[in-house]
């Protein structure tokens, strides 16, 4: 079993004990893909390197299924790791570096070449053996690496920020090749990445890390629709979630409304009830909508009629299927609007859209905190 279990893990480093990564408490599953992700200094390789014996942990206990690690050495640990860099011996072929680590261990040589070829089978590198790294591109000395850990058949695989080197097209291919290959092997794997595209498009779960801290574990349907923060909710999403400060205000009939000072948006039933609870009426809160919630449609106008944002448009960005408009609504606020790339507007002409107010969400102003029911 290749569960593992941190409880309550802490880091600290120098005189002045110096927090990287506090009270890291998760369990991983058997045979779970988890991605930690989160800014540059965010903990996040520290964490890894932790679970993997190459960094000390100051307080807590790190167990790999029902075995406490915290003293044994890395080479005890049935752990796999992968690295940004290949760091592949360039005298050495393929075949030779994929063997490297199972000859350390005076594995038979049979044996060594049964598990070098089917890792190379794996990985589609068979005919590539008998090169050196130098005549292999990119993503071929990223399958390589992916090889040297295959043949260990370990418990776990700890891969920190693998693509990184690649150029993009690659790092899409390589993506899809990491997936591949986990559902193939089985096994538990931990990833660590600062792109939250790849944490969305590879994570069973993701981690979400801000200065050391864990801030929200989820799926990356329940990251992106319901973050715990104004921080995950920002950081996960591209382009990022929309923040607008604003006042709750009830009107005639029960009706509540969102106001700045520039417009006001009617709040839906099903929403009003968690603002009512945590009794936010006439207090100031943060509504956050995604941009593709917002709208130049005139169907979501007709849908929503009372939740219209008046704006001035900035810039576009044409991304090919969408296109990302910028208006100015005040505050010293951007609007960003995933709209369709027929829509066409001069510099500084008013533009106004309208918010699908059923999914806007609520953060309190202080905290950042979602507020929920």
């Amino acid at each position: 079993m290749a569960r593992i279990l941190m409880h309550h893990v802490y880091k600290r480093y120098g005189k002045e004990k110096q927090i990287a990564v506090k009270d890291f408490h998760l369990e991983i599953r058997d045979k779970e893909f988890l991605v930690f992700v989160g800014p540059s200094g965010c903990g996040k390789s520290t964490t890894l390197r932790m679970i993997a014996g190459l960094e000390d942990i100051t307080e807590g206990e790190i167990y790999i299924g029902d075995t406490l690690v915290n003293d044994l050495p890395p080479k005890d640990r049935d752990i796999a790791m992968v690295f940004q860099n290949y760091a592949l011996y360039p005298n050495m072929s393929v075949y030779e570096n994929i063997a490297f680590g199972l000859r350390l261990r005076k594995m038979p040589k049979h044996e060594i070449d049964l598990a070098v070829k089917r890792a190379a089978r794996v990985l589609e590198i068979e005919n590539y053996l008998t090169r050196k790294p130098k005549e292999l591109s990119g993503g071929q000395r990223q399958r390589v690496a992916l090889g040297r850990a295959i043949v260990r058949n370990p418990q776990v695989f700890l891969m920190d920020e693998p693509l990184s080197n690649l150029d993009a097209k690659l790092r899409v291919q390589m993506r899809a090749e990491i997936i591949r290959l986990h559902k193939q092997l089985g096994v538990t794997m931990v990833y660590v990445t600062h792109d939250q595209i790849e944490a969305m498009t590879m994570g069973d779960r993701i981690v979400v890390m801000r200065d050391g801290i864990i801030q929200q574990v989820d799926t990356p349907e329940m990251i992106y629709t319901q973050p715990a923060n104004t921080f995950v909710a920002s950081f996960i999403g591209s382009p990022p979630m929309n923040f607008i400060s604003g006042r709750l205000h009830e009107g005639h009939g029960g009706t509540i409304a969102f106001h700045t000072s520039r417009f006001a948006l009617e709040i839906p039933d099903g929403k009003k009830h968690q603002l009512i609870t945590h009794k936010l009426i006439g207090k100031v809160v943060t509504l956050g909508i995604r941009p593709e919630n917002v709208s130049l449609d005139e169907i979501v106008f007709q849908a929503f009629p009372r939740a219209v944002i008046p704006g001035v448009h900035n810039i576009s960005e044409l991304m090919g299927a969408d296109r990302f408009v910028h208006l100015d609504i005040g505050q010293e606020r951007m609007l960003i609007v995933r709209a369709n790339p027929r829509y066409h507007f001069a510099e500084e002409a008013k533009v106004s859209v309208a918010a699908d107010m059923s999914k806007a969400l609520f953060f309190h102003a202080d905290t950042g905190e979602r507020i929920t029911d």
